[in-house]
């Protein structure tokens, strides 16, 4: 999962620390899809309202390359606002969500992962908590488990996240896992391997 800190909550992608550079969500809008790739912040939110404004018809999401987020409560809302626009989410076979990017595409009303799609989880850490160690009531752990509360998704998947991978690592999703957790509208597809999904990040 994304990394976070108590009170003043940042998330950092797999591959990105604090200060290290990073490109911003990108929306580029085609006859009937919008396509977003790059790493969700504070500015996500805006530059989504912008393009589903000037497209108002588009309804589906195509997650491009999504590796994380650099701010997890700007996630969150982000994640909470396509849902409740109305969008289907979908990552190509060419495509990569991880991280945040794995929670996003949850948000979907439908969700779609098209044969050789990498969807990458692991667990969270900072602020001097390591989330595996943490009592399963501690209070950490409720920003995810009330998100995935509202959209519907079995909180077994964040304690699977947990225990998949520590926070600076990455755990590539199976179809038979994406499947255990209801995590698309219909049976998955065959999922790439994690080799070629570490080389496409």
């Amino acid at each position: 999962m994304i990394l976070r800190f108590p009170y003043l909550i940042t998330a950092l992608s797999f591959l990105t620390a604090c200060s290290a550079p990073y490109s911003p969500v990108s929306f580029t809008a085609g006859e009937d899809q919008i396509v977003a790739a790059g790493t969700i912040d504070h500015t996500t939110l805006d530059a989504f309202e912008d393009i589903i404004e000037e497209n108002p018809d588009i309804k589906t999401l195509v997650l491009q390359n999504i590796e994380g987020s650099v701010d997890d409560d700007a996630n969150v809302v982000f994640s909470r606002v396509v849902r409740a626009e109305g969008f289907d989410t979908v990552v190509p076979s060419d495509g990569l969500v991880a991280s945040g990017g794995t929670d996003l595409f949850l948000a979907g009303n439908r969700r779609v992962l098209e044969p050789g799609a990498c969807v990458g989880v692991h667990s969270w850490g900072g602020g001097g908590y390591v989330a595996a160690d943490l009592p399963e009531g501690h209070p950490e752990h409720d920003r995810y488990l009330d998100y995935f509360d509202d959209i519907n998704v079995d909180p077994a998947f964040y304690w699977f996240t947990l225990d998949a991978a520590p926070e600076d690592e990455m755990h590539w999703m199976t179809a038979a896992e994406v499947n255990r957790f209801d995590m698309t509208t219909h049976a998955a597809p065959a999922l790439e391997t994690a080799a070629v999904c570490e080389a496409r990040e």
